[in-house]
């Protein structure tokens, strides 16, 4: 048994009828590579009957506590059916990206089995030029960005002929799951450390208040980071003017900063990551610096398309992992996120890069003096008790007023040479992540090779093109490598 921790559970907390806590990605193969020309259900099946015993979370469930009295806890399913995660399906003819984006729409935006593990893999065949598309969903309760990689780290290969896989150990029968009386009697049992939870995480919790997501779109707290920045420079802290700027940035509203739906749309695309890396050279930035210039450039340009550009820059919400080297392997969420505003407001494209480059700098200067817990300490405050009903009601509140942040942005770097799952080449791997009632835009971006693949999510009731946001993307990268000092 291993029981979740208060940020983990907050990923179950927030779903409700609309909103979804899992997290995918969409691997497109090329199958001439693999044994018989082919990729399909079978074949996965065996890859992964032969590699399940190295990654536990695939045969967790959960267990719940009853009248949620605590947290919940992970059990490895004593009936675990691997048939039941695996299954095929096909997009009709021409089999284009559009048509795929909308079928893993679909396949996305419906929750996954708290009775089950908690993941699902999709084998979509009918792609044009023979591609086949595998959407892999599981729950960010039981992986962040870095330990999800580490599942497709297992279960890819770098040779199309596989590698050897240590054996798996002589089979031992799982432990029965604990029933409901038992798992009341833990839970009973585990009350009287709720406090003392809470006390421990207070001190670090409470220095951190004013940059937890959302934190700026309460009363009195954008005035209350002001301050609080102003009496650190005064004690001595090397602070610059930015972070001001930063922690006291409130987003605007948006037509995409509305409660969501429950369904979602789709768009992927790949951008040149030699030219991302090329312009970071030629302005003296950083890789992350200029996808998130080139993710504020997209949204800028969406935005005007609709009349819809606020005055003020819009704020992102960018996760960062803080998993150590000894964790991992560990699973479950090492994340802190970083809230910060981006020149969506900057017409010139220079300036919009070198604007970012600052903001993020100043917001990582501010969070290096955070404590790497602080979304693990701010959620230990809240009962297991009231914390889906706190979760929902409190995102749901700010998205009906002023909305929590406008959109999120997440860059992870991947590997720059091949993958291959069952013999079957990677050509591209985009990342399908979470809107909540308030945020309906997330976007994710995954380098691979000499690309980086980018994935948007979207509520369907509140964005009307998602691939405008890639054609945007492509824009913004067209008039930075424009821009690009000539060498003689």
């Amino acid at each position: 048994m291993r029981q979740l921790t208060s940020l983990d559970a907050q990923f179950l907390a927030v779903e409700s009828a609309r909103v979804y806590g899992h997290v995918a990605f969409l691997g497109i193969y090329d199958p001439s590579t693999a044994a018989g020309g082919r990729l399909d259900g079978e074949s996965l099946q065996r890859l992964l009957a032969e590699r399940v015993h190295l990654l536990p979370p695939l045969r967790w469930r959960l267990v719940r506590v009853p009248f949620e009295l605590d947290f919940p806890y992970w059990a490895e399913d004593p009936d675990f059916d691997l048939d039941f995660h695996i299954r095929e399906t096909a997009v009709p003819p021409p089999g284009s990206d559009r048509q795929l984006a909308e079928t893993a729409a679909r396949l996305f935006g419906r929750p996954l089995d708290r009775n089950r593990p908690l993941w699902e893999l999709y084998v979509i065949e009918g792609l044009q030029d023979g591609r086949v598309a595998v959407l892999t969903k599981i729950h960010h309760s039981v992986v962040d960005g870095i330990s999800g990689n580490e599942i497709m780290t297992t279960l890819l290969d770098p040779e199309p002929t596989g590698r050897v896989i240590d054996p798996r150990p002589a089979d031992q029968a799982p432990r029965p799951v604990p029933d409901e009386v038992q798992m009341l009697m833990r839970g009973m049992l585990g009350l009287p450390r709720q406090p003392l939870r809470a006390l421990r995480a207070f001190p670090r919790a409470f220095a951190g208040f004013t940059d937890l997501p959302g934190a700026n779109a309460l009363p009195g707290v954008p005035t209350l980071s002001h301050v609080y920045s102003r009496v650190r420079r005064t004690l001595g802290s090397e602070e610059s003017t930015g972070v001001l700027e930063v922690t006291k940035a409130r987003p605007p509203r948006t037509p995409f900063n509305g409660p969501v739906s429950a369904h979602r749309r789709v768009a992927f695309g790949s951008l040149s990551l030699d030219a991302v890396r090329q312009i970071r050279r030629e302005f003296g930035t950083t890789v992350n610096d200029v996808v998130v210039t080139i993710c504020a450039g997209a949204v800028r340009e969406w935005l005007m398309e609709r009349d819809a550009l606020p005055q003020d820059p819009l704020v992102a919400m960018i996760p960062m992992s803080v998993r150590r080297r000894d964790e991992r392997g560990t699973w479950g969420n090492r994340i802190s996120m970083m809230v910060v505003p981006i020149p969506t407001n900057e017409g010139d494209p220079a300036t919009r890069l070198l604007r970012t480059h600052e903001l993020l700098r100043s917001a990582k200067e501010r969070h290096s003096a955070l404590p790497a817990s602080l979304l693990t300490d701010a959620t230990a405050f809240i009962p297991p008790s009231v914390a889906s009903l706190a979760a929902r009601n409190t995102v749901d509140i700010l998205s009906r007023t002023r909305p929590p942040l406008n959109l999120v942005i997440s860059n992870v770097p991947g590997p720059r040479s091949s993958l291959y799952c069952a013999g079957a080449e990677l050509q591209s791997n985009y990342p399908l992540s979470v809107v909540v009632d308030g945020v309906g835009l997330n976007i994710t971006v995954v380098s691979y090779k000499n690309r980086v693949d980018f994935g948007i999510v979207g509520d369907r009731g509140q964005i009307d093109d998602a691939w405008a946001f890639l054609a945007g993307a492509a824009h913004a990268l067209r008039e930075l490598e424009e821009l690009r000092p000539e060498r003689p």
